[in-house]
């Protein structure tokens, strides 16, 4: 691991707003999210694989009445959001590292309001179908911990994953599915708020359309 990593694992390991499988609250807030970290009974809204924190970081300056959490696993990554939200001084957002199928592990049943899955890996090798953060098991995962009528939101770039999606949703006959394959010419623009990752910019410079999904659990 290269000095600039090794700096930027030291720097979130020091932070309030960075829980680590190494911390001692680690596996402690599971169904206290709301009392004991964030302390107050607002929303709770996470998003998985947040990369460098970009769209966390922007819903919670949209929404300081929400309680915001990004997850991820590397935390050369999770030091860019936690580091913006440090400099804006934002009390309702933070991080969380660790591997996504551990969410039973760090959350309660019902107790997360909204999930978003934001430009996964697409993963379009075959023998890698189940480590698509919209498989089957993902899925499941994240219907055990958001709540009755939660909402589950997908954006991405790759139409394969898209189509994928879609295919293992249809099958589930989800509640109140709403989706687009191109999301900035479609009336469903509202519900993404206006924030851009650097990756999205990128892809929409390039002339890639944007596809964005909801459904209700």
């Amino acid at each position: 691991m290269g000095r600039s990593k090794l700096a930027k694992f030291a720097a979130i390991a020091e932070r309030e707003n960075v829980i680590e499988p190494e911390g001692e609250l680690y596996g402690q807030l599971k169904g206290k999210w709301r009392d004991e970290f964030f302390e107050n009974d607002k929303p709770l809204i996470l998003e998985i694989g947040c990369g460098r924190g970009e769209y966390t970081v922007g819903m919670a300056r949209l929404f300081p009445d929400k309680n915001f959490l990004g997850l991820d696993i590397k935390g050369a990554r999770i030091w860019k959001g936690s580091s913006l939200a440090e400099e804006e001084d934002l009390h309702n957002v933070a991080f969380l590292r660790t591997f996504i199928e551990n969410l039973e592990d760090n959350f309660a049943e019902g107790e997360v309001d909204e999930i978003w899955v934001t430009f996964p890996d697409p993963r379009p090798k075959d023998r890698d179908i189940k480590r698509r953060l919209t498989s089957p098991r993902f899925l499941d995962l994240y219907a055990k911990i958001l709540k009755p009528g939660g909402i589950l939101h997908l954006k991405t770039d790759n139409q394969m994953l898209f189509d994928y999606t879609l295919e293992v949703l249809q099958e589930r006959n989800p509640k109140e599915l709403l989706y687009t394959h191109d999301l900035y010419n479609s009336d469903l623009q509202e519900h993404t708020m206006g924030i851009y990752t650097t990756y999205e910019k990128r892809y929409l410079a390039e002339g890639i359309t944007i596809k964005y999904l909801q459904y209700k659990v």
